[in-house]
């Protein structure tokens, strides 16, 4: 496996000061050895939450796939397509295939 990075894009929920919206979202991630984590991080499209969170000034979200994923992340900025750009590290909103030590 590696330092291989996996990856989600597809529809997602946003939720953000007490408000839900699907957006899109793409978000990859890596295990970062240097940091001891996973860290993840992507853009998700413009929506009411985002838009909420961002003017407010309340940054905090929690990204949820339809899989049943989530995950706690930030959004940081904008980007120049209009959508969010979100970081978060710990386990991301998306499934990361187990890896198991080769049994000699």
């Amino acid at each position: 496996m590696g330092d291989a990075e996996e990856e989600y894009h597809g529809p997602a929920t946003l939720v953000a000061g007490g408000v839900e919206t699907t957006v899109e979202a793409h978000v990859s991630g890596h295990f970062d050895p240097l940091a001891g984590g996973y860290r993840w991080v992507g853009r998700v499209c413009a929506g009411p939450a985002a838009e909420t969170a961002c003017s407010s000034g309340a940054t905090a979200v929690v990204l949820r796939t339809p899989e049943g994923y989530e995950a706690e992340g930030k959004l940081t900025e904008t980007n120049v397509w209009g959508g969010y750009r979100i970081v978060g590290t710990g386990t991301p909103p998306f499934a990361v295939p187990q890896v198991t030590p080769d049994e000699d």
